[in-house]
């Protein structure tokens, strides 16, 4: 006969006790695997915030000691910006003012014996309004010239020595270009004394011809390479008249000579 188990299957024990089957099982093994997953995941998240930390407070760090550097360069810094600064203002007023000095020690060089000057007047802008200057009467001229010019009143001893003196004037370094306002011969007068010479002429540039060949001029020499000067700058202007008594009576005698 055909042994029959009278012991109910939830009660049975050993090889014959029948699988559990179902998706219980299941369900635990996967919520085990994803609460396994979390775990690995939270410990990656968690070091990897720590070393970003660690990252951080290297990096605070570093600025707090370059902060601390550068605080001490401070006062470098201001001194090289305080000394561009004033570099740039040497710079600007070298370039806004002009060299008269310069430009008056190159004339008296440039300037011949039968050449003589009554009047001058410098001026580093045709705006300048010189008061009681040498009687210039080359306004029109001046005013083409918008940077340092000359304007010189004088007399020679005839036009070939007006010529003479306007191409030694661009030997003047920084001379562009020379103006020729007007030049022209006295008419023949009765020879003079030294003194009547002196008093005549008066020494302001209205009247320097004595004799018929004696050319009387006024020019104007433009510096049109220099920069402009600003209305700030308009002290550089120069008048003065100039001391021609003796070297028109040196004149005079020497057309007497010739003659």
């Amino acid at each position: 006969m055909r042994p029959v188990n009278l012991i109910p299957p939830e009660e049975r024990r050993g090889e014959q006790a029948p699988l559990r089957t179902g998706p219980l099982p299941y369900i635990l093994l996967g919520a085990l695997v994803a609460v396994l997953i979390g775990v690995t995941a939270m410990v990656l998240v968690d070091n990897q915030i720590s070393k970003s930390k660690s990252e951080v407070a290297k990096l605070e760090g570093e600025d707090a000691v370059a902060s601390a550097r550068a605080q001490q360069l401070v006062s470098y810094t201001q001194f090289r910006s305080m000394s561009e600064q004033r570099v740039a203002t040497v710079q600007s007023l070298a370039d806004s003012r002009f060299d008269w000095e310069r430009v008056m020690r190159e004339l008296a060089l440039v300037l011949p014996s039968n050449v003589w000057l009554v009047g001058l007047t410098a001026t580093a802008s045709p705006t300048v309004s010189v008061d009681g200057g040498g009687g210039s009467s080359g306004a029109d001229l001046r005013a083409q010239a918008p940077g340092p010019a000359l304007e010189l009143n004088g007399c020679a001893s005839g036009q070939e020595a007006v010529a003479g003196f306007v191409t030694a004037l661009k030997d003047i370094d920084g001379v562009t270009r020379v103006g020729v306002e007007s030049s022209e011969l006295g008419e023949e007068k009765e020879a003079v004394s030294s003194t009547e010479v002196g008093a005549n002429t008066g020494l302001s540039g209205d009247e320097c011809r004595t004799r018929d060949f004696i050319a009387k001029f006024a020019l104007v020499v433009a510096f049109d390479a220099a920069p402009v000067p600003t209305e700030e700058s308009a002290e550089s202007a120069v008048s003065a008249p100039v001391e021609s008594a003796e070297s028109a009576s040196s004149a005079s005698s020497e057309g007497s000579e010739g003659e």
